[in-house]
């Protein structure tokens, strides 16, 4: 190899990882082949390297692309001087920052429309809470680097008193069939078959992710993620065609996990090379749809979707089997996705969801408040202003670091137990004064959503802190 890698330098192969893996090929596929027959294969794939691109070997085909990679066409486009229109829902609720990144979103040359919901808080990108209406173009950092997070609510076949009186069989069945954060890994391996698709072999982005989605299926992330044991008070008439009352649920909030943030870093660091823009505006660089890059991100996006509700299923039907419960309904829902829908004028748009709930008229959704105060179980009412969306959560009132700051383990410990739940892991990150007024929240919502049921979180179960 010594030798070859003074032949490769001789050859005007200089730079070090090209080299290494012109190296690793000739490892691999250089086995039956004499020193003269390697040094004039590799000469040939530098003189020529077009021929190869379409070899039955992958390893020969990816060497060629190396060689010579395709060019890529650089776009520069201008801002819009004026931010286009676009509805706020709850405005004395969301801090300034929000705004400013909104106003930046809607001056791109591709937004048709926007809206702030009432939970809107500045995040990266989008602001968390932000809607955005799109040309025939899908923004990476708009969709987030969790990719498909979304909430899960499975009602069980118990009344909501059955918390109280198996509360210990319930915590052991957090314990043993939740995991969280980065290293978060289950003690038994599950597997499903959407792993068995080409596309975790024919996409390289996939194709390097798919052992570890495998690891981290059926777990959740850190942060605000959570699974949570809740009592659900379901109303008369309800489209769950239930009875009205009181039920034990599982209720849970997370992602894609690792899969949806590298897909995320990659096609944002793509449509970044292509898509030039001002500064201010370069986190919201776009794919256009109907370029091969934007179809390949929209296709890797629906996988991480897909893959995030697998990764809910798991975990509610792993911990109601630990309860020895069965499921009687569910109601889930994406809040970090591009959809493509039709406005009312009739045009078609790619609409992004930053933390924001999809809610056409008489779609189900959920929005939770904090770990002890009351969520919701809602319908939409198809507000077409708010591009037929709602909150995700009650939202932000400060950031975790101002929370760590502010509150202490024991105020946490105290405040749960005034309100009689039960927190396993979990920081005071997430305590519940860190988050706006769920009631605040729902008053500005008026036009967005119908409340059907409400949700009490009893026993919660969040990343060790």
């Amino acid at each position: 190899m010594g030798n070859l890698k003074k032949e490769l330098t001789k050859m005007g192969v200089t730079e070090n990882v090209l080299r290494s893996r012109m190296l690793e090929f000739v490892k691999q596929e250089g086995k039956h082949l004499s020193s003269e027959q390697i040094l004039s294969l590799l000469q040939d794939f530098i003189a020529h390297p077009e021929q190869y691109k379409q070899h039955q070997n992958p390893r020969w085909r990816t060497l060629a692309e190396l060689l010579s990679p395709e060019e890529t066409t650089v776009h520069y486009h201008e801002l819009r001087e004026n931010p286009l229109p676009y509805s706020v829902f709850g405005r004395d609720l969301i801090d300034p920052l929000a705004f400013r990144q909104m106003d930046t979103v809607m001056r791109l040359p591709v937004t048709v429309a926007g809206a702030l919901m009432p939970d809107a808080h500045a995040g990266y990108g989008l602001p968390v809470g932000g809607v955005l209406a799109t040309r025939n173009a899908v923004l990476p950092y708009a969709v987030g680097l969790d990719i498909g997070c979304r909430m899960s609510l499975t009602l069980l076949n118990a009344p909501g008193d059955h918390i109280r009186d198996h509360r210990s069989r319930i915590e052991k069945a957090l314990w043993d069939n939740t995991a969280f954060g980065m290293d978060g890994v289950l003690p038994f391996k599950q597997y499903h078959p959407l792993f068995d698709r080409e596309e975790w072999r024919t996409i390289p982005v996939l194709k390097k992710l798919r052992d570890k989605a495998i690891r981290q299926l059926g777990t959740s992330g850190g942060s605000n993620h959570f699974v949570d044991i809740c009592e659900v008070h379901i109303c008369d008439g309800n489209p769950l065609k239930l009875s009205a009352g009181s039920y034990t649920a599982i209720l849970s909030h997370s992602g894609s996990r690792g899969l949806g943030a590298a897909i995320a870093e990659h096609f944002t660091a793509i449509a970044k090379a292509q898509c030039q823009l001002p500064r201010e505006a370069g986190p919201f660089a776009w794919l256009d749809l109907d370029s091969e890059e934007g179809e390949m991100y929209w296709l890797c996006m629906e996988i991480a979707g897909e893959y995030s509700a697998i990764c809910h299923e798991l975990i509610h039907r792993n911990v109601a089997q630990g309860m020895r419960l069965q499921p009687l309904a569910n109601v889930s829902n994406h809040h970090n996705f591009a959809w493509r829908e039709t406005l009312s004028d009739g045009s078609e748009v790619i609409v992004h969801r930053k933390g924001a709930t999809p809610a056409h008229t008489g779609e189900l959704g959920i929005i939770p408040a904090n770990m002890t105060d009351t969520g919701l179980l809602v319908t939409g009412l198809g507000c077409e202003e708010a591009l037929c969306s709602a909150s995700h959560g009650a939202g932000r009132a400060m950031s975790r670091q101002n929370a760590r700051n502010s509150f202490s383990r024991h105020a946490l410990n105290r405040q749960l137990a005034q309100r009689g739940v039960t927190l396993l892991g979990g920081s005071t990150e997430e305590a519940p004064d860190a988050y706006k007024s769920i009631d605040e929240v729902l008053a500005a919502s008026k036009q967005l959503i119908k409340v059907v049921g409400r949700i009490h979180p009893k026993i919660v179960r969040m990343n060790n802190e």
